[in-house]
């Protein structure tokens, strides 16, 4: 059968949608991720764009004639808790998913949809083994992924700030010590770089005064962490206790409001990742514009990639006219559709075409894109 390409903005995927009257069954749209706990701020806004686009879905008429039903689990980011939230999702019979939102959680999750033939799509996720290991042909996402954006900020480091001696620290998770591990190979590849140290954190230590020593002796010139802002907000609250000048460098899991508040201004001056500024896709501003009338508040990290997951599943079963394996993920490889992260379809792997990161610098207590 030939490949056919569709391009459905939002308007044009709900009317797609919209029949006269619907089934009794359902389908069943999980959203697994942290919902409760320090990890909260990440999943709880994917939760909230699950249930905006479903409600304007269902609106409209559902998906093939069928109402959509909504199944929500708090893994807490926690892969062991992971693994019963996706054993209870499966026996609720779910269709799709969206989630996991940590790498780590993520992982211990997806051999059980990939048994149970479900696919899975998170907005966060972005350790490269998820896709680029092949295990896991029934997992998608629309976020790049570790490897791409430790080389944009191995090249941002050494060509703009024109770091010399770096130290790298990762919180020992699937997610930050991936993250790290690819900072250190591009680094030492650069051949214009010394790495002092690498070295594992504990998650959730009161004090890593140790380790900031450690970065001060060796005389390093930026500190890159692979983790979350937990973590980040207590590493750049003790550089600065000690005046450390020091550049702190992190990944697109510390570019959240939380690190802002939490370390106050010793966030300022920090570098991190973050998924480019979407702000001029219509799309976008019009799921922003819903999620600030629905809650009264500007969305937090991962919504926008977590409202284009849910319209690429829903939109995935419309054209594969069904819920069958096959059919969605065959749909989700060859149509395009409209969503507020850019016009995507999926790679081989399962990697969303045409998303991005971008370097974002902490000024005044506000992440600024760096162009």
């Amino acid at each position: 059968m030939r490949k056919f390409t569709v391009l459905l903005s939002m308007t044009a995927l709900l009317l797609s949608m919209a029949v006269t009257g619907f089934a009794a069954d359902t389908i069943k749209l999980g959203v697994a991720g942290p919902h409760s706990g320090d990890l909260a701020p990440y999943g709880i806004p994917a939760m909230k764009a699950a249930q905006l686009v479903v409600k304007k879905v269902n609106a409209a008429g559902g998906v093939l004639g069928r109402q959509v039903e909504l199944l929500i689990q708090d893994d807490q980011c926690k892969p062991e808790i992971a693994t019963n939230t996706a054993t209870k999702l499966v026996t609720e019979g779910v269709d799709v998913v969206l989630g996991h939102i940590c790498s780590g959680a993520t992982k211990a999750a997806l051999g059980i949809y990939k048994d149970a033939k479900i696919p899975v799509m998170s907005p966060s996720a972005t350790n490269p083994a998820l896709t680029q290991s092949g295990n896991y042909p029934n997992f998608f996402r629309t976020i790049a992924s570790d490897d791409m954006q430790a080389k944009m900020v191995v090249d941002f480091a050494i060509n703009k700030l024109g770091v010399k001696r770096v130290a790298v620290l990762h919180d020992k998770g699937d997610y930050g010590k991936g993250f790290a591990e690819f900072v250190k190979k591009f680094l030492e590849k650069s051949g214009k770089v010394k790495v002092v140290l690498f070295e594992g954190i504990t998650p959730g230590a009161m004090d890593y005064s140790s380790i900031i020593q450690k970065v001060r002796r060796e005389k390093a010139d930026a500190l890159i962490f692979g983790g979350y802002h937990p973590e980040a907000s207590k590493l750049v609250s003790q550089m600065k206790r000690k005046r450390m000048k020091a550049l702190f460098i992190s990944d697109d899991g510390v570019k959240d409001d939380s690190f802002l508040k939490v370390a106050g201004a010793a966030a300022n001056g920090a570098y991190v990742t973050g998924p480019r500024d979407l702000s001029s896709i219509p799309l976008n501003a019009t799921a922003v514009a819903e999620f600030k009338a629905e809650y009264g508040a500007a969305p937090g990290a991962f919504f926008q990639e977590a409202y284009s997951a849910t319209m690429a599943l829903l939109n995935a079963i419309q054209q594969a006219g069904s819920t069958d394996y096959d059919a969605v993920t065959k749909a989700l490889r060859n149509n395009y559709v409209e969503t507020p992260v850019g016009n995507i379809k999926f790679d081989s792997k399962g990697d969303a075409e045409g998303v991005g990161f971008s370097v974002y610098k902490v000024e005044n207590g506000s992440f600024v894109e760096m162009k």
